[in-house]
């Protein structure tokens, strides 16, 4: 049998000691090449196979005698086996000493353990470590011969969460020194007063020669008119020159808005008069212009549309301003939220401000008239002096820019807007121009409370009925739950309480509850009171015979003490309103804190086509809050009530919709205008588009402006 070797590896290694350079470092293709084919242990299978003794057979013949031979040297003798052995595997172990130098390296990198270590564990012990120097310590390991990443299974620290990124916050309107709402009024009166006072004068003298034009055009010949060049250039030019005298405030405003970098329809129209000026003196003194009619006729229409539109510009600010300074301290203002329009607590600062920034109309002019400005010279130039046409540069460039400059631009803004504040100046109301009006109509949503559904007067006490309590600690216990509530309530229960000589108590650890109830605390008494769904719901027991929809019901302790039967009466200026507001298609937010007024009940008093928000019991409670507070105003009201509020958001709405819709209009217009200008000027010079043919153009695009203007105050 072989013998059995118990002798570690290792043992013939001396030891020379377990620190190792921290320079030297072994790759992964060293090691597998060194030690992949674990030569020292087929070293050793080779030796022990040398040094077992040749295995006995088990059934070996019997001796046979030895055949007599000469006596020869005797031999010497043959070593122990053992002792064979053992210098056999000593001369192994100093043959693998020899070879291995590397491995003394390894046995210094590795602990010496008490049992044999297999090379998988050699390898996978030194690719750890090697991986672990070379790579980050959360990097996911990868196996040994794999591509795959394995799956981190555990954190050593928990990763950091992103930091929520901070909205910004929007920055707060800075309300500088304004003059009183009586000034201002003063000040856009004389103004009205003004361009009112020149408008007949300059609409007769800008008919004039449209009359005569229209006259000739029927084949009716005028004496000194018809076929006199020279005479209707200066009658022309006369009655432009004295138009543009009367017209001041639009060449004012024009370029005054050009200082403040705006360029508006006022500009163009001046530089349209101007350039028709200039065509009719080079009628006169060109004789190379070719025989067409100028277009002074039109520019003089076209100022006198403008001047209309800055005269009801300045009446709209004057009847505006003039309801503001109706009283210092206004009862409420509307401000804009998140949620929609709220009516707040009366403020005046702030409201000027926001009544003096720039309408829609303005904006758009400003980015799109300088296009048609341009477009106009450009258009004039090819026209003119790209066919050899240089002297009738001005004759085209004055119809072309007429018509890109059109007549319904300055009234896109000025005609609704004075519709609009005529009708809240008998309202009651007043709105801080485009930019109040467009915030608190932008979500079509408005805010309504209690007392603005069912205001003072409206809800009436039919009876109240008392179980084993004084009347006295009844009305007290309510007025005192009322209050607290701040519900439309209060004031019913605050005459009751008067009535019985009683007095408010302190109300603690007061709640809301979303069934359609409140509880407090007083003098150590749980105090329940709300609805009969409410009480069933909260464990308290109601007498069989009591049928109320809109009841209210007071418990201590979990007993029913009073019932108090509340009716609610519909007005008549309420029920209009939510009819106004739903065809204005606005929606209200029922911000109601007592418990009986739910849109069922809305449905039953009013019309049942109301239709209304009603979130839950927090957001109702937010924002019905929002109402103490005080923002910028966007609008103020002098008189009670939901429909002043509802007229002015609604008419808020109205003004944005009109002005934005003649807006386009004009764009459309102005777009088709200049193109259809240049086009037919461009081919058949001035024998198509004629003055007269021009101004009828204008009008038609100027027509649906005016329809949507009084659409404006019908509502």
């Amino acid at each position: 049998m072989t013998p059995k070797h118990e002798d570690n590896l290792y043992d013939g290694i001396p030891e020379t000691g377990t620190d190792v350079p921290e320079t030297e470092e072994f790759s992964l293709e060293e090691i597998l090449a060194e030690y992949g084919g674990s030569r020292g242990q087929r070293l050793l299978r080779d030796v022990e196979r040398e040094a077992a003794p040749p295995e006995e057979p088990e059934q070996a013949p019997p001796p046979k005698a030895p055949e007599k031979k000469p006596p020869e040297e005797p031999a010497p003798p043959e070593p122990d086996p053992a002792q064979k052995a053992e210098r056999l595997r000593q001369e192994a172990r100093d043959k693998l000493l020899a070879q291995a130098v590397n491995l003394e390296k390894l046995e210094q990198d590795l602990p010496r353990a008490p049992r044999p270590i297999s090379l998988e564990e050699v390898v996978g012990s030194t690719v750890d470590a090697v991986m672990e120097e070379r790579e980050p310590l959360l990097k996911p390991r990868r196996g040994l011969f794999s591509r795959r990443k394995l799956e981190e299974t555990e954190e050593l620290y928990a990763r950091p969460e992103p930091e929520p990124e901070e909205e910004p916050e929007e920055e707060p309107e800075v309300i500088g020194p304004e003059p009183e709402p009586y000034e201002a009024a003063e000040e856009y009166r004389e103004a009205y007063k003004r361009r009112k006072g020149t408008l007949p004068a300059a609409a007769f003298l800008a008919l004039l020669p449209t009359v005569l034009l229209a006259v000739e055009q029927y084949g009716l010949v005028i004496p000194y008119w018809s076929g006199d060049g020279r005479l209707q250039s200066l009658v022309l030019l006369a009655c432009l020159v004295v138009t543009a005298l009367l017209c001041r405030p639009v060449f004012a405003k024009g370029f005054s808005m050009l200082g403040r970098k705006r360029c508006t329809a006022e500009l163009l129209i001046s530089i349209s008069a101007l350039a028709a000026a200039a065509d009719c003196v080079s009628r006169l003194a060109l004789p190379e212009r070719s025989d067409a009619m100028p277009y002074a006729s039109v520019s003089c229409l076209a100022l006198v549309f403008a001047l209309w539109g800055d005269s009801r510009e300045s009446q709209g600010y004057y009847d505006t301003f003039r309801t503001a300074a109706m009283d210092d301290d206004p009862p409420y203002l509307i401000t804009e939220t998140e949620r929609g329009a709220c009516k707040q607590r009366g403020f005046v600062p702030g409201f000027y401000t926001t009544a003096m920034r720039d309408d829609a109309a303005t904006w758009w002019q400003t980015a799109l008239l300088p296009v048609v400005l341009t477009a106009s010279v450009v258009f004039a130039g090819l026209s003119s002096l790209g066919q050899g046409r240089g002297s009738d540069f001005l004759l085209n460039w004055s119809a072309i820019l007429t018509a890109g400059a059109t007549f319904s631009l300055p009234l896109c803004w000025g005609l609704p807007w004075s519709q609009l504040t005529r009708r809240l100046q008998k309202a009651g109301c007043a709105v801080a121009g485009w930019s109040g009006a467009e915030k608190i109509s932008r979500r079509k949503n408005m805010i309504v409370t209690d007392t603005d559904l069912f205001p003072p007067g409206t809800m009436q006490l039919n009876g109240v009925k008392v179980y084993g309590e004084e009347m006295k600690k009844a009305v007290s216990y309510a007025a005192t739950m009322a209050r607290a509530a701040g519900c439309g309530l209060e004031r019913l229960f605050d005459g009751l309480l008067r009535g019985e000589l009683g007095h408010y108590e302190k109300a603690d650890d007061f709640s809301f509850y979303e069934e359609g109830g409140y509880s407090a605390a007083i003098h150590g008494e749980s105090v329940l009171m709300g609805t009969a769904s409410f009480m069933r719901k909260m464990d308290v027991r109601l007498p069989g015979d009591i049928n109320l929809k809109t009841g209210i019901f007071l418990a201590v302790d979990r007993q029913l003490i009073a019932v108090f039967a509340v009716k609610y009466n519909p007005s008549e200026n309420v029920d209009f309103a939510l009819r106004m507001m739903r065809r204005s298609h606005i929606t209200p937010i029922l911000a109601s804190r007592d418990p009986n007024i739910t849109p069922a009940l809305l449905k039953r008093k009013f019309h049942k086509g109301v239709k209304v928000e009603y979130p839950d019991l927090t957001a109702r409670v937010a924002l019905s809050e929002a109402e103490q507070d005080q923002g910028v105003p966007r609008a103020l009201l002098f008189r009670e009530g939901l429909l002043p509020y509802a007229e002015t958001v609604a008419g808020g709405r109205r003004l944005c919709t009109a002005v934005g819709r003649g807006v386009l209009l004009s764009r459309v217009g102005r777009g088709g205008g200049t193109l259809l200008g240049f086009n037919l000027v461009f081919q058949l010079g001035s024998c198509l588009l004629t003055p007269l043919a021009l101004l009828v153009f204008l009008l038609l695009w100027t027509l649906p402006v005016l329809l949507m203007a009084d659409w404006t105050g019908r509502y």
